[in-house]
């Protein structure tokens, strides 16, 4: 009866993905097809209904729709030229500038906005006509903004700890938001590595060293936009607000920003702003409600202990189990979205991280950069999909560029999941976590 359940529920989510089904609708029907084989149907539409309902149910979504609205504020504020701008001062005499510039910009706006589909849009859309009057390969420029736009979904403030905060049954959002600093840094350091290498080896341009006035001016112009970090996560830290809290913030910091101080946003395109936002919003809530009635349909059913014990039966090292799910996790990140695969594998695997001893902080971190990975990778990856359109390259033209950037990638999700303090040094030191 058991493994007819996972097999009842597994194959009618495949088999409706592959049909064209919504994901949403996927998860909701699979749902209820699980749930239909303990108990009769009308039972089985109110449990589910109920689950979806007290699944979203929480005071810390709230910061999600908010989060989304400051982002599309920042999207059209005139803030990803700015930052790119500040981005050239920073990397701009490395081996191949530009890239450089590309990564620290996306690692910059992506942290901003909260979006790496955003980051990598806005960012790709500046950056490719630069990079290409340069002589650069528009496959390796783009392989560039692809892998380095995740970059935000780790450095604060981001979305996706807000839903694994709420999956893992209230893992600390201000600890998840400090203990990403560190592993997006050195995801983009990472890439940052890789593309200097090749540049240096193709004889890539180095940007003209630039003059004490244009530092300044760029500096200056580009503080604003950084200031809302700095806001959020002080005022998180210090304690003035939660981190919901902050969300509404942003919306305020963005708003005065892109309408009072840059001037780049007139009062009636508002409503559309708005309208976009609300709709982004339905979207996430209701993939957030149904995940959360497979859940417990997953819960109801044993399949979480199913799989802890057929992983324990395999070894009991830690470091091999860990091995395994971020093997199951890469191979999940290539056909699935992060939300979805962050809703419905954190009630699976949480379990076992805990079991091994294994800090939900750091576990949720692992998680959101295992999954990260999967956003740039045929063939479902958004940001593949949105760099290589923004960069005028076809998909089959840029996998080979982007082998490199997988390898430095899963290089560091390795160092990441081994050395625990990486993730949970600066809730450490910063809260007391």
């Amino acid at each position: 009866m058991e493994w007819s359940t996972i097999l009842v529920l597994c194959g009618s989510f495949f088999l409706l993905l592959a049909i064209g089904t919504p994901i949403s609708f996927a998860i909701g029907i699979a749902s209820l097809l699980t749930i239909m084989m303990s108990i009769p149907f009308d039972a089985a539409i109110a449990v589910i209904s109920q689950k979806m309902a007290s699944g979203l149910d929480s005071f810390s979504l709230l910061a999600i729709p908010f989060f989304i609205l400051a982002g599309n504020i920042m999207n059209r504020g005139g803030i990803a030229l700015r930052l790119v701008e500040f981005a050239k001062v920073l990397g701009g005499r490395l081996p191949g500038s530009l890239a450089h510039v590309n990564v620290l910009a996306n690692m910059m706006f992506g942290s901003i906005s909260g979006s790496a589909v955003a980051a990598t849009a806005a960012v790709g859309s500046t950056m490719a006509p630069l990079q290409k009057k340069e002589g650069y390969d528009p496959a390796f420029s783009a392989a560039v903004n692809i892998t380095s736009s995740p970059t935000g979904l780790l450095i604060p403030p981001s979305n996706t700890f807000i839903v694994y905060s709420l999956i893992s049954g209230g893992t600390s959002i201000g600890a998840l938001f400090l203990a990403g600093y560190i592993p997006g840094i050195l995801m983009g350091l990472g890439i940052m590595l890789v593309a200097g290498f090749i540049a240096k080896k193709r004889g890539y341009p180095v940007s003209p060293k630039p003059s004490f006035k244009e530092v300044t001016s760029k500096t200056l112009d580009a503080l604003p936009s950084l200031g809302l970090v700095i806001v959020i996560i002080g005022g998180i830290i210090a304690g003035i607000f939660t981190a919901t809290e902050a969300s509404a913030i942003a919306v305020v910091y963005t708003l005065i920003l892109s309408v009072g101080i840059y001037r780049e946003i007139p009062i009636k395109q508002l409503p559309s702003i708005i309208l976009e936002a609300m709709i982004t919003t339905s979207i996430v809530l209701l993939l957030i409600g149904t995940s959360m009635g497979m859940s417990w349909a997953m819960a109801n059913a044993d399949i979480p202990y199913m799989i802890s014990d057929a992983l324990l039966t395999i070894s009991e090292n830690p470091i091999i189990i860990l091995l395994i799910i971020n093997v199951i996790l890469l191979i999940i990140g290539t056909f699935m979205d992060m939300t979805p695969a962050l809703l419905i594998f954190t009630p699976i695997f949480l379990p076992i991280a805990l079991e091994l001893g294994m800090d939900p902080v750091h576990f949720g971190i692992l998680m959101t950069f295992n999954l990260s990975i999967g956003i740039c990778t045929p063939p479902v990856g958004s940001t593949l999909f949105v760099g290589c359109s923004v960069g005028g390259v076809k998909i089959d033209q840029v996998i080979k560029p982007l082998l490199p950037f997988y390898f430095i990638l899963i290089c560091t999700l390795l160092l990441i999941t081994y050395v625990p303090q990486l993730s949970l040094l600066l809730p450490q030191l910063l809260l007391g976590y």
